[in-house]
């Protein structure tokens, strides 16, 4: 494989943004899609954010795909719930955006960690990273379930050798990191115009 495994979300990212700086809904799920590889190689202690991420990108892809000139912009796959009064629907592709830029929060927090404390265990980096993004979000058993499956984290050296590939891993997560995480506070202010940013797990 050429360079590391977030090479193709890298190129990707370069895409998302119109000329006019609005997020185009396809270039930001396929940069989603790019990150499932990723989750992949964690194996199972991330099997239940990789059910979520992926079932929020099958979702807002569906709507996508439903009518792909009026859902071009991102945000246009939520407004007319919002217009609706539908948008806290658990359903609703609001809903899916919110837990998608959530689960994405984490993962950036996650690699963060790894950058930033090298002498950290992966299961440290994870926990502490699930404690600053998602679980406020979750209830007592999604919270139980996330604790569970972190303890099962890879080892961290043999995972950052697989991620590598040929390329250097820490310049590719650094630059991920450093241009997805606009993406995704501009979403969070988004959805938090409409009041729809703190939205609890049911």
């Amino acid at each position: 494989m050429d360079g590391t495994v977030f090479a193709p979300a890298l190129e990707g990212i370069q895409h998302v943004k119109s000329e006019a700086g609005e997020i185009l809904t396809k270039p930001f799920l396929e940069v989603c899609k790019h990150i499932l590889p990723v989750i992949d190689k964690f194996g199972a202690s991330m099997a239940l954010v990789k059910t979520d991420i992926g079932g929020n990108i099958s979702r807002l892809d569906a709507k996508y795909c439903s009518n792909p000139p009026a859902f071009k912009y991102l945000y246009h796959l939520v407004k007319p719930e919002i217009e609706t009064n539908t948008a806290k629907g658990s359903s609703s592709c609001t809903n899916g955006l919110l837990w998608l830029t959530r689960a994405l929060d984490f993962l950036v927090q996650l690699f963060r960690n790894l950058l930033e404390h090298q002498d950290w265990t992966m299961t440290r980096a994870c926990t502490e990273a699930y404690g600053r993004t998602l679980k406020k979000w979750h209830g007592w058993l999604a919270s139980s379930s996330f604790t569970v499956a972190m303890k099962l984290a890879p080892d961290r050296k043999k995972f950052m050798d697989v991620l590598s590939g040929n390329g250097n891993v820490e310049a590719d997560i650094e630059k991920f990191c450093t241009k997805f995480s606009p993406l995704l506070a501009e979403n969070h202010k988004f959805l938090a115009s409409f009041g729809l940013d703190d939205l609890k797990a049911s």
